[in-house]
């Protein structure tokens, strides 16, 4: 089965990010963008999927907190001397 490119359900949604998952040793910045991206996903499919709001927003909300730890290492990889 073909997953939509809009995800209407929270289901969707887990199948969409599945798909898209970057390599585990991908760069921070794909990684950073894969989770920020998400929680842009998670949070639109809140208002479509209202059977399971409030779940998308707890996902949104993960990836969003997983975003901010991706972009800590980015910004700690940054401050270290080479």
């Amino acid at each position: 089965m073909k997953t939509p490119d809009k995800p209407r359900t929270l289901r969707d949604a887990h199948e969409i990010a599945t798909d898209r998952r970057p390599a585990p040793d991908a760069n921070p910045s794909v990684w950073l963008a894969f989770r920020q991206a998400n929680a842009r996903m998670y949070e639109t499919v809140a208002d479509v999927d209202r059977g399971h709001h409030h779940e998308a927003l707890y996902w949104a909300d993960y990836e969003r907190r997983q975003a901010g730890e991706v972009s800590a290492k980015i910004q700690g990889s940054k401050s270290k001397p080479e």
